[in-house]
């Protein structure tokens, strides 16, 4: 199997030669929308495209399950189901943020063997911080083993939250409202809300919507940290389902205080 670490280099090269040189420094044509109000950049096209061939040429045989590509072709989610590795990539998690030349933007990837996570990067390039997990091996980052948050007062957490109830209200206001945790902060990057709670500065993170490139990494950093990290109704997480709530959180305090705060998602 391939080294982790080796990984983490093509994700820091890549970053380096696709990504961070365009930051602020994007034409107007270098970006689009995939559809209103979803953007993508010259810079998640061929940061994807270049970790997909360094990917598979490192582990011969795997698959990739890209965001970008998967936009283009839906049956590329097939590849969720397959017996073959599945590397999943989301090339720029914040692609609005970055387009805006904003900070909050992060690579992710993901390592599936039989429709179970078994690794997981997130790298903030500006930050040149790498997270990475291994099931069952703790999450890391700069030489240190991460561990969650240990507050367990609800009134002192705070965190990100994403989507909206079965009522119609958004979850981040209705959190909010119910005056049962300190405050909701989104990045508007779910790879950094992932990476903060495995850090001990967030204690959670909603979202309603399960898509793997987006999550799959950061579930298993999270529970490598300490947390928990799944669907919110308590089922087994598994990558190949795309829309049902996922909840990250740094203790069982705060799981059933953002369950019971917010109620189902739609």
């Amino acid at each position: 199997m391939i080294d982790p670490e080796r990984v983490a280099d093509f994700i820091r090269e890549t970053a380096a030669a696709e990504i961070v040189p365009r930051f602020r420094m994007l034409r107007q044509e270098d970006i689009r929308e995939k559809k209103p109000g979803d953007l993508v950049t010259l810079a998640d096209l061929e940061t994807e495209r270049r970790l997909t061939r360094r990917l598979t040429a490192a582990l011969p045989g795997s698959l990739v399950l890209g965001e970008e590509a998967a936009a283009e072709d839906p049956t590329r989610l097939g590849f969720l189901s397959a017996d073959a590795p599945l590397w999943i990539i989301d090339p720029i998690d914040g692609t609005a943020n970055f387009a805006r030349g904003r900070t909050g933007f992060a690579v992710i990837v993901a390592r599936v063997e039989k429709g179970a996570v078994r690794a997981g990067w997130i790298y903030d390039p500006l930050d040149e911080r790498m997270v990475t997990a291994e099931y069952g091996s703790g999450a890391w980052s700069r030489g240190k083993r991460l561990a969650v948050a240990t507050e367990t007062d609800p009134k002192r957490m705070e965190g990100a939250a994403y989507g909206r109830t079965r009522s119609g209200t958004r979850a981040a206001p209705a959190l909010e409202a119910a005056g049962r945790i300190g405050r909701v902060r989104n990045l508007g990057c779910s790879a950094l809300e992932y990476t903060e709670i495995a850090l001990g500065r967030a204690h959670f993170s909603l979202h309603s919507r399960s898509l793997p490139w987006d999550h799959a990494a950061g579930i298993l950093v999270v529970r490598e940290a300490g947390g928990l990290a799944g669907f919110a109704d308590d089922s087994p997480y598994e990558p190949r389902i795309l829309d049902r709530p996922v909840l990250a959180t740094s203790n069982h305090i705060a799981w059933e205080t953002i369950r019971d705060a917010v109620g189902p998602l739609t």
